[in-house]
C-alpha cells in the first residue's frame, strides 16, 4: 500500500537540492576557471558546504523514522539501499575519471550507505540517540586531540581508516563524508522526527503551499536530481564556453 508521504520533509529535501545546485554551479565555475574562489578553505564555501549537508543528513533521519512508523520492511529498505550504494560507485568512477588525484573514494552517498544501515539498527533507541548524537559529533575533535598526543594512533590518517572520520588531517578528496561526525546528524534527525511522530502523529502531513510543490517534488526524486545535475551544469557550461 502507498504510504502517505511528509511533504514538509520532501521540501526540506529539495530546498537543499537548489541549494547544492547553486553551490556546485559556482564550484563548476571556478573548475573552470571562470571565476576566483577557494571552494576548500574559503569559510564563505566550505560554511555552505556544512549546512547542506547536515540538512541532507537531517532529512535521511527523518525518513529512516518515517518509514519505520509507516511499516517499511527490511526487503524495501535493502532496495533502496542498493540504490543508494550502487550511485556511490558510479560517483566513484565518475570522480576517478575527472579528479584522478583526489577521487571520491568515501562522499556522502557512500557514508549514507553505511549511516543509513546504522540507523536502521538503531532506530529502537529513543532518547539515547540524543546523546549518542552529541558523542558522535564529538568524536573527530576527540580523536584529532589523541592523535596529536599519541603518535602510533596515526594509521587513523590512512585511507584504509580514515572514512570513519577519526582523523587529525582531512584527505584529498573532492568529497569526504566519513561516519563520525555525521552518523550523529542522522541520529538527531530520527530522534526529533520520533520525538514528533509520538506528539503529533499527523504534524507531518501538512501541505506545502502549492507554489512550493515543485521544489517539494524534487525533493522526492533527491537521489535521480543528485546523480544527474553535476553532468547536466558541465554539459551546459562546456556548450555555453565552445559557443
Amino acid at each position: 500500500m502507498q504510504q502517505q508521504r511528509w511533504e514538509s520533509v520532501d521540501l526540506l529535501r529539495g530546498l537543499a537540492m537548489v541549494w547544492m545546485t547553486v553551490f556546485h554551479f559556482c564550484f563548476d565555475l571556478a573548475n573552470a576557471g571562470l571565476i576566483a574562489q577557494n571552494f576548500y578553505a574559503d569559510p564563505f564555501w566550505t560554511l555552505q558546504r556544512t549546512l547542506i549537508l547536515s540538512t541532507f543528513l537531517l532529512c535521511a533521519g527523518a525518513g529512516q523514522a518515517i518509514a519505520l512508523q509507516q511499516g517499511q520492511t527490511w526487503k524495501r529498505f535493502w532496495r533502496r539501499w542498493m540504490q543508494i550504494a550502487g550511485c556511490a560507485l558510479l560517483v566513484s568512477v565518475g570522480s576517478a575519471l575527472m579528479f584522478p588525484k583526489s577521487y571520491i573514494y568515501f562522499g556522502v552517498l557512500h557514508g549514507m550507505a553505511v549511516m543509513l544501515l546504522v540507523a536502521r539498527l538503531t532506530a529502537g533507541w529513543g532518547r539515547w540517540l540524543w546523546p549518542l548524537g552529541l558523542a558522535a559529533i564529538a568524536m573527530p575533535l576527540i580523536a584529532a586531540h589523541a592523535i596529536s598526543t599519541w603518535a602510533e594512533l596515526g594509521f587513523l590518517n590512512e585511507k584504509t581508516f580514515n572514512w570513519l572520520g577519526l582523523i587529525s588531517a582531512k584527505p584529498i578528496a573532492e568529497d569526504f563524508v566519513p561516519i563520525f561526525p555525521w552518523l550523529g546528524v542522522i541520529w538527531w534527525g530520527m530522534a526529533a522526527t520520533q520525538w514528533l511522530i509520538a506528539r503529533y502523529p499527523t504534524g507531518g502531513f501538512i501541505a506545502v503551499p502549492q507554489a512550493l510543490k515543485p521544489v517539494a517534488s524534487l525533493g522526492r526524486w533527491s537521489l535521480v536530481y543528485y546523480m544527474l545535475h553535476q553532468p547536466v551544469l558541465l554539459a551546459g557550461l562546456w556548450v555555453w564556453m565552445k559557443l
